[in-house]
């Protein structure tokens, strides 16, 4: 029976942590969690399970999803976020193809709690994310802090019954907080590929995102929770053009003072 590896980043994560490797007992022949000097007791939280706790520079999302990857014993990778928990029959679908797996990758169905409440709508559920794969069959790809694990061309991917839970924010100001960060984050990112955006770009991505999440996705079967959610993922896709375009604004500035 092949063995797995379960691979995770940490940073500060105290509240989910335990929740995340408490569901990956009995699945998981080794954890290896790899913390960006957590200051809160992240680090006390997961001595108390039989992990592998490696401190190491964050450098970006890609970059760190790639080290942990370097660490894992095991060739089949199960990797969470660490407000991230395996429901049990998620559990049970894992244990089974475990004894043969049949695909090189596999795409769980990943259900958010948004304040308090389980999103069914809006493009939030069933959110497939490629967590269990071949580690031999591809890597971590993509713009921080939307990575993505990338497999090679030709591998085959499946699919697993079960949620995996994701704890997503216990409020609004933390969503708002961490829009802010990954807008920031993104800008940056689009900026250094020589990305342009126009006067109406941010307020045309803006609408675009709400209108599709809370009309065309049926966010608003998901109440008042939905309507938040989707106008602060508008606003954060409003935020990050916005913030591209003043990049682009600063550098031809500076580029006449240099003149």
């Amino acid at each position: 029976m092949p063995s797995i590896s379960a691979v995770i980043i940490t940073f500060n994560e105290q509240d989910f942590i335990g929740e995340c490797l408490s569901s990956l007992e009995g699945v998981a022949d080794e954890i290896i969690v790899v913390d960006s000097f957590s200051a809160d007791s992240t680090e006390a939280v997961c001595k108390k399970y039989n992990v592998k706790f490696i401190k190491h520079e964050f450098e970006g999302y890609v970059e760190q999803k790639n080290y942990a990857l370097s660490l894992a014993r095991y060739q089949h990778i199960l990797s969470l976020d660490a407000d991230e928990a395996l429901g049990e029959e998620l559990k049970e679908s894992i244990l089974k193809i475990k004894e043969k797996f049949e695909f090189d990758g596999y795409l769980f169905n990943r259900r958010h709690n948004y304040c308090g409440q389980w999103l069914n709508h809006s493009g939030w559920y069933p959110d497939r994310q490629l967590r269990l794969f071949d580690s031999t069959k591809g890597r971590w790809m993509g713009p921080n802090p939307h990575d993505k694990f990338r497999m090679n061309k030709g591998a085959r991917v499946g699919r697993l019954k079960g949620d995996l839970y994701h704890w997503n924010f216990l409020s609004f100001e933390e969503h708002m907080d961490k829009i802010n960060r990954f807008s920031s984050i993104s800008s940056n990112e689009y900026f250094k590929t020589g990305r342009k955006a126009g006067l109406l770009t941010a307020t045309a991505h803006g609408w675009w995102s709400f209108f599709r999440s809370y009309i065309l996705r049926a966010g608003f079967l998901d109440g008042y929770a939905g309507y938040v959610n989707c106008s602060i993922n508008a606003y954060s896709s409003f935020l990050k053009y916005a913030k591209l375009r003043w990049l682009n604004k600063q550098k031809r500035i500076n580029k006449n003072i240099v003149r």
